[in-house]
């Protein structure tokens, strides 16, 4: 996985194991998603998708010791199986949260998928962090994921 930040936008680079229509439907199907996203230790009892330029979304996330929590945003862009973008927000912010933007290019590349996630502005380098070990941590399970054939 390779890493630039620019300003505090998180950008990370990876490559998947599996073609691009996979991990499309990875990203995009409730099922498929509960099986990696959120860092590790986390679960996502319940994902709500509306899969349409306009529809929203909503995430519960559960650490492994703690209540559960909430993100939400609207899809911008669905082009499947190339691009996804979606706007992010908690729906119980710190105060220096702000709603951001979440763009991931898939590419192919023989059997596989380089996958390019740009997310931000944050407000803060401190937001910027953890967002970037969330999705490190998500990417890594999503491999993980794809790797085992779940």
């Amino acid at each position: 996985m390779t890493e630039q930040c620019s300003g505090h936008t998180l950008e990370l680079e990876t490559m998947l194991d599996a073609p691009c229509e996979q991990v499309f439907r990875m990203l995009t199907e409730p099922a498929e998603l509960a099986k990696w996203w959120g860092p590790e230790g986390f679960t996502m009892p319940e994902a709500l998708l509306d899969l349409q330029p306009g529809g929203s979304y909503r995430l519960t996330m559960k650490p492994p010791d703690g209540e559960p929590f909430h993100l939400a945003g609207e899809y911008l862009v669905i082009d499947p199986p190339r691009r996804l973008v979606y706007t992010f927000r908690w729906e119980e912010p710190t105060p220096d949260d702000r709603e951001t933007t979440v763009t991931l290019a898939l590419d192919p590349r023989e059997g596989r998928t380089w996958i390019a996630l740009s997310h931000g502005e944050f407000a803060t380098e401190e937001r910027l962090g953890l967002h970037r070990a969330g999705w490190a941590d998500s990417l890594g399970k999503l491999a993980q994921v794809i790797g085992s054939g779940a």
